[in-house]
């Protein structure tokens, strides 16, 4: 469903969310004070403008009350970030998403509104520490303090077995939410559904659970 979203800030994160949004088919409005950034995302936007965004007016001016998403890529200005985020809120935006540079700036996002906070570099962190912590493990996704979704590799002791033969929800707590085999992915697996070798398992629970699966199983 086409979605109308406005992005202000149009630094790295901004622009990659700008670009990923425009090839999903939805209407971005591309906003920030630097004209060299916005140029260069006209291409990937419907409206492109030079403005402050921490300016009521100019926000009100631009229409930006009719959209229904924003996301708020000014993370290293925590003053700009802050008081933009107060502003689309009190303009009645439903969902205003915000990067954050640290946990105190998540904490006062919150504080003035912001339905989603994103620390880029700390989720991206957090990623890469269990692509190192494991080769098996082909990405990794937090849901909470307690749980996750992992990709695990199946390597040969899982070779030619059933879920129902491995046994993963009873044994391990967990959840095979789907297999994927080369370019096909098998959504909501049945029980006797068979693993093959390097098939990648996407596994939900938690990350005791999911720890435990991966050295005992894998």
């Amino acid at each position: 469903m086409k979605k109308q979203i406005v992005v202000i800030g149009l630094g790295r994160f901004g622009s990659s969310v700008c670009k990923e949004l425009h090839s999903l088919g939805h209407e971005i409005m591309a906003i920030d004070t630097n004209p060299d950034k916005v140029d260069a995302l006209r291409e990937y936007a419907s409206f492109t403008v030079n403005a402050d965004a921490t300016d009521g007016n100019q926000l009100k001016s631009l229409g930006v009350r009719n959209f229904e998403h924003a996301i708020v890529a000014i993370g290293d200005d925590l003053q700009a970030s802050v008081l933009c985020t107060l502003m689309l809120k009190e303009l009645g935006l439903p969902k205003v998403w915000v990067k954050a540079r640290d946990l105190q700036h998540e904490k006062i996002l919150h504080k003035v509104g912001a339905d989603r906070v994103i620390q880029p570099e700390k989720e991206m962190g957090i990623r890469v520490a269990h692509h190192v912590d494991s080769d098996k493990i082909v990405d990794y996704i937090d849901l909470s303090h307690d749980y996750s979704i992992i990709e695990l590799v199946a390597s040969g002791k899982m070779a030619n077995k059933t879920l129902v033969d491995m046994n993963i929800r009873k044994e391990f707590n967990c959840i095979v939410l789907a297999i994927k085999k080369h370019e096909e992915v098998n959504i909501a697996p049945a029980i006797d559904d068979m693993v093959a070798q390097d098939d990648v398992l996407i596994v939900m629970g938690h990350k005791d659970d999911l720890k435990r699966l991966e050295e005992k199983s894998l």
